[in-house]
């Protein structure tokens, strides 16, 4: 099993999960060109892609899925509440499946665990994805930690966690006073420090890849995020990754 960002950050978002010739990419929020060739970087074929599991309807995580679908005839799994608010702009889509946010299923090698977040969106999730062996959550876009979100992603092996802001620096930024009460609201996004309390609760005894995501370009910097996480973890912060805008990162393999 191993895993690389397209990207990550407002402006798209892309998470590829792979086991053996299974591979499913956590949201399409690139055009066509430009997800393919982010793909490229990662030596991957657009056609090889196993399913697109989508985590909500907001654009830079959905954006490019229809087209990619279209285009490639790549299966799309989505919540029945995502599904209700994009069904037009889906309709014509080879293959949707729609699940509810508790439910686990299984595409092809790939152990897909979904769980509900607080975001607001209609019935948003995030995954745990798993090979049988090893674990790799991926928790972005909530504003609030939650016991479930906690317990689903306590034990895993790898995780990619938001961390979105510096509070101060969105405070204090240039952001309209909606715009900034909406990213710190509980249906926002996870600041540096609420992010490193949730790391702080949850069981990370196995982890052995952590990557901060989502980071905003405004309202954050790298060296922030790391330092918030690696304070709990007692680590480097250098050990730490950042999933960034223009590259994301690359391949991480379990060994």
């Amino acid at each position: 099993m191993r895993f690389a960002s397209l990207g990550s950050g407002s402006e798209g978002n892309g998470l590829l999960v792979e086991v053996g010739d299974t591979r499913v990419l956590i949201d399409c929020g690139f055009g066509i060109r430009d997800a393919i060739e982010r793909l490229e970087r990662l030596d991957v074929l657009p056609e090889t892609i196993s399913a697109i599991l989508v985590t909500h309807e907001h654009s830079d995580h959905i954006g490019g899925v229809a087209a990619f679908a279209t285009r490639f005839g790549t299966p799309v799994w989505l919540t029945f509440g995502t599904l209700s608010v994009v069904s037009e702009r889906f309709a014509e889509l080879p293959c949707v499946r729609s699940f509810d946010s508790h439910d686990c299923f299984a595409i092809d090698a790939i152990e897909v665990h979904p769980f509900p977040v607080p975001h607001d969106a209609r019935e948003p999730v995030q995954f745990v994805c798993s090979d049988g062996c090893w674990r790799l959550g991926v928790l972005t876009d909530l504003g609030i930690s939650t016991s479930h979100v906690e317990a689903s992603l306590s034990g895993c092996d790898a995780l990619v966690l938001e961390c979105n802001h510096d509070l101060e620096m969105l405070t204090n930024g240039d952001y309209p006073e909606s715009v900034k009460r909406r990213i710190a609201s509980k249906f926002g996004h996870l600041d540096n420090r609420t992010a490193a309390g949730l790391l702080a609760r949850i069981d990370v005894s196995r982890l052995k890849h952590l990557i901060a995501a989502h980071l905003s370009r405004q309202n954050n910097r790298p060296e922030l995020a790391r330092a918030a996480l690696a304070a709990v973890l007692h680590c480097d912060a250098d050990w730490i990754g950042v999933a960034d805008q223009e590259n994301g990162f690359g391949w991480r393999e379990f060994v």
